[in-house]
């Protein structure tokens, strides 16, 4: 049970991180007539979160299938992505949240939903 919450933990995340990079042009664009330098700051910045989401659910994936989620190891690498995520959502609802685009009002959800999921699947 407990590989399972940690195998769906990191699809959701890895697939939540892809769908962070794949409006990255758009979200820019939405900005509207910004200088050069901001663009490539807000594109590096939705980048960067996209990528560090991706990263938050390969890690715990290849801990579960390289080592198994027995183990103190195992358990701190879920016990920091869980902590790396809900320092995230916290973020997420004090800034993007707070705008009526729905992908940012419900991204905090979602990372709190992943972290209690690799928290579980690492003590179960």
């Amino acid at each position: 049970m407990n590989e399972i919450l940690l195998y769906v933990g990191s699809a959701v995340i890895i697939l939540w991180g892809i769908a962070h990079l794949v409006p990255t042009r758009a979200i820019v664009k939405g900005f509207g007539d910004i200088s050069e330098d901001n663009k490539k700051i807000l594109a590096m910045e939705s980048m960067a979160e996209g990528l560090t989401l991706i990263f938050l659910g390969v890690l715990p994936l290849l801990v579960t299938l390289m080592v198994g989620p027995q183990g103190r190891t195992a358990y701190i690498v879920y016990l920091a992505c869980a902590t790396m995520l809900l320092v995230m959502a916290v973020l997420t609802a004090l800034t993007g949240a707070r705008t009526s685009a729905v992908p940012y009002r419900i991204c905090p959800f979602i990372k709190t939903i992943v972290a209690i999921l690799f928290i579980l699947g690492g003590a179960l």
